[in-house]
């Protein structure tokens, strides 16, 4: 939500966009620091539980932002949003891959993530939209009331599962797994370049492509259509080829971005390729989801809490250098060959991985499948 509305942000904190894009990397960090802390600390609290404070905080940390008085207070209350997004859907991943066969995880993986994706069709345009008519700090207060029925869902609808207990220091023991690393790894590299392209898509849109402010919503939901595309197509490629599919991807993604440096000229061909990114980003994420189940051996509440850190952390660093390029008068295109160059640089991250479990097949153990459901919904 925060990337489509920069320019109000920065207006509205009356600073510049690229140091505006610190709200977007403060949530981002967050999540980094958020996801391992609390899903090591949390390992013995029932999990329907855990998920519903989480939800609390986040709901606590949109009305902060909502409430900020100005820019650092803005950048502090996002960090603390931050805080539970990881180890909220990492959780949230684990449960609902433990209700369905082993051969099905990572579609179920992708139905939750396809709320995030949903979110871009519809929440992202929405608020935008509502963020240029009404100022950028009523759609924190809409999401802080989204936060609250988000809480009051869980409560009614989610079971109540037991997912075999560990211990932080069991969880903490997927650090010395270099596999665990490597799968971070191509997460924050390879995923960066969409980040470092959509943190200023809005400016990108209206100072290259010439649209008009008030319809980069309607791209912005293309973008989202391409995410809900990704999340199936990632999900059902990921339970047949899992290796091979995230190569497939990584390549995807650094051809589009670069084919998004031409693309962004012109109405048609940017949002063809607004499309492409949104799918190609979307669909590595059950893939890297599921690869974290499966070399995090009993680790697995905080494998999968930091992919969220690994993804985010990508947002920042996408943000980052996507707003260096930018300050050196580089243009708006520029952030897209930085998105190339990182998804060429995940793919070798990925070769890494892949190699090593060629010569070390004992560093990828699929995960013992989990839960037993002590209360099923009605």
């Amino acid at each position: 939500m925060a990337m489509g509305l920069l320019p109000q942000i920065a207006g509205g904190l009356g600073v510049s966009e690229p140091r505006a894009g610190n709200v977007i990397s403060a949530y981002a960090l967050g999540v980094v620091v958020g996801a391992p802390l609390i899903a090591a600390l949390s390992v013995r609290v029932p999990r329907k539980r855990l998920l519903v404070a989480l939800m609390v905080l986040f709901t606590v940390g949109n009305v902060a932002v909502v409430l900020a008085p100005g820019y650092g207070s803005v950048v502090a209350a996002r960090f603390l949003t931050g805080l539970p997004h990881g180890a909220f859907f990492g959780v949230a991943a684990l449960v609902a891959a433990s209700l369905v066969e082993r051969s099905s995880r990572a579609r179920a993986v992708a139905a939750v993530m396809m709320g995030l994706s949903v979110a871009n069709v519809v929440g992202v345009p929405l608020a935008t939209w509502a963020g240029q008519s009404l100022g950028w700090r009523s759609t924190f207060g809409v999401v802080a009331g989204i936060g609250l029925a988000t809480v009051a869902a869980l409560l009614v609808w989610l079971p109540d599962v037991h997912l075999p207990v560990s211990s932080p220091r069991a969880e903490l023991g997927a650090l010395a797994r270099p596999q665990v690393w490597l799968t971070l790894g191509v997460g924050v590299v390879g995923f960066g370049g969409m980040f470092a392209v959509y943190s200023y898509i809005t400016p990108t849109l209206t100072e290259v492509t010439g649209l008009r402010e008030g319809l980069v919503p309607l791209v912005l939901a293309v973008y989202g259509a391409g995410m809900v595309t990704g999340n199936v197509l990632g999900g059902w490629l990921a339970d047949r080829a899992l290796v091979p599919g995230l190569f497939v991807l990584l390549v995807a993604m650094g051809g589009v971005l670069a084919l998004f440096t031409v693309t962004a000229s012109s109405v048609v061909g940017a949002v063809l390729t607004v499309f492409a990114i949104g799918t190609a980003g979307s669909a590595m994420v059950p893939g890297l989801q599921t690869r974290l189940m499966d070399v995090a051996a009993d680790a697995q509440t905080l494998a999968a809490s930091l992919n969220h850190s690994a993804l985010n952390l990508a947002n920042a660093a996408g943000a980052w250098l996507g707003g260096l390029v930018v300050s050196a008068g580089l243009g708006y295109t520029a952030p897209a060959w930085v998105g190339a160059v990182l998804a060429a640089a995940g793919l070798v991250v990925l070769s890494a991985s892949a190699l090593l479990q060629r010569t070390r097949p004992e560093t990828v153990r699929g995960a013992a499948h989990p839960v037993a459901l002590v209360d099923q919904p009605a």
